[in-house]
């Protein structure tokens, strides 16, 4: 899929040779500039008349602001801070759902993004149907999603509930089959954003386990977590953000202790 020219500006896929030693990921100078409106609208029509009439006023706020950092090649790369900070619009710009505002982003390979399980999931079709559609969103051809179809189906245990339409599904099966549709493939960099927290105690060890397992194929992992603990073990580098910007980037022996002491 091309991009229009004035997004490849901003967001580029370039050959390793044009990054530095190991770089995978470069932001420069970041920003993303939201426009919220100042009173509450209770329909989208009501919204397109305000629109149209110009009877709507806007308040602006930097989700990030002039954000700057590389993370390299196989490296496990951690982003806290609170709710609010900045954290998932950060994703979303690597992983090219939003544009930003300002600044530009170099990626190196190919990006596989866990930021909402099973996003792209019709509730009427079946699991198995939904397997490939959603193969399909991630940019996977029906060949590819045919050769990995009964390592999913494994992976997320719902072989007897398969065939049946996910709108019966559990909300832990919905996010078991979505983990096991986007991870169904070894990706070069993986972004994990808080979803280690749905499902139970054994599925979680499963998606650690397999998120190890891309690291030690040498993935490159960039996740968002609240859990300190998973931040500590898993990340060699962790960034702070703090309303929008990058309080603090390091080692999570020096990172961690800063922002927990808040």
């Amino acid at each position: 899929m091309s991009l229009p020219t004035e997004f490849k500006d901003q967001f580029s896929v370039k050959e390793n040779s044009q990054l530095g030693q190991d770089e995978i990921i470069h932001l420069e100078n970041v920003s993303v500039q939201y426009n919220l409106p100042e009173e509450r609208i209770g329909t989208l029509k009501e919204y397109a008349i305000r629109s149209l009439q110009r009877r709507i006023r806007f308040h602006s706020f930097w989700a990030l602001d002039d954000v700057n950092f590389k993370v390299y090649r196989g490296e496990v790369f951690g982003v806290i801070g609170k709710n609010g900070a900045g954290k998932s619009t950060l994703l979303k710009v690597i992983s090219r759902v939003l544009r930003p505002t300002k600044g530009r982003i170099i990626v190196y390979g190919k990006v596989a993004p866990l930021l909402e399980l099973g996003a792209g999931f019709h509730p009427e079709l079946s699991g198995r149907e939904n397997i490939f559609l959603n193969g399909a969103l991630l940019g996977y051809s029906q060949k590819e999603m045919e050769a990995c179809f009964d390592q999913i189906v494994e992976f997320s245990e719902l072989h007897q509930f398969i065939d049946a339409s996910i709108r019966t599904y559990s909300s832990g099966m919905y996010a078991r089959l979505g983990f096991a549709v986007a991870t169904a493939h070894v990706p070069d960099i993986l972004l994990v954003d808080e979803i280690l927290s749905v499902g139970d105690g054994e599925f979680q060890q499963k998606c650690f386990a397999r998120i190890n397992e891309f690291r030690n194929l040498g993935s490159t992992i960039v996740m968002v977590s609240h859990n300190m603990d998973q931040i500590g073990k898993m990340c060699q580098r962790v960034a702070w953000l703090n309303k929008g910007k990058i309080e603090l980037e390091g080692d999570p022996a020096t990172v961690i202790p800063r922002y927990t002491g808040m």
